[in-house]
């Protein structure tokens, strides 16, 4: 278990650098581990400013968690999607259009989850 546990907390750490290096607003995850049944351990969600903005931070988020040995196992969303998911069992991600995500509220959905808050231009070591 310790082994996944690793692999779990390795990605989470690339999925938030990689949102990151590309000015992701709001950036937060969700530690969903200790709420029963739950769809993930943990949901990253971040917005972007425009649609160019969202599709970058999707984009790379895919790129920086293929080059380190991490594969989606589905994605849904693409070109013109308000709402982009990055399934990787373990690590939801979530990237928005701003206004989506205030209609979706996740965080206030999953409340009872542990938040964590990332600032910009702080790597997650």
């Amino acid at each position: 278990m310790a082994k996944r546990k690793s692999a779990t907390d390795a990605l989470l750490k690339v999925v938030i650098n990689a949102i990151l290096n590309k000015k992701g607003n709001e950036v937060v995850s969700l530690d969903l581990r200790k709420i029963k049944d739950t769809p993930s351990d943990y949901f990253v969600i971040t917005h972007g400013d425009s649609s160019t903005h969202v599709r970058a931070l999707y984009d790379n988020i895919l790129a920086e968690t293929e080059a380190n040995g991490f594969k989606p196992y589905k994605t849904e969303g693409g070109k013109g999607a308000e709402w982009m998911i990055i399934d990787f069992v373990d690590v939801t991600v979530h990237v928005f259009y701003k206004e989506k995500r205030e209609f979706y509220e996740l965080e206030e959905l999953w409340s009872d989850a542990k938040i964590i808050r990332y600032r910009e231009g702080v790597a997650v070591k």
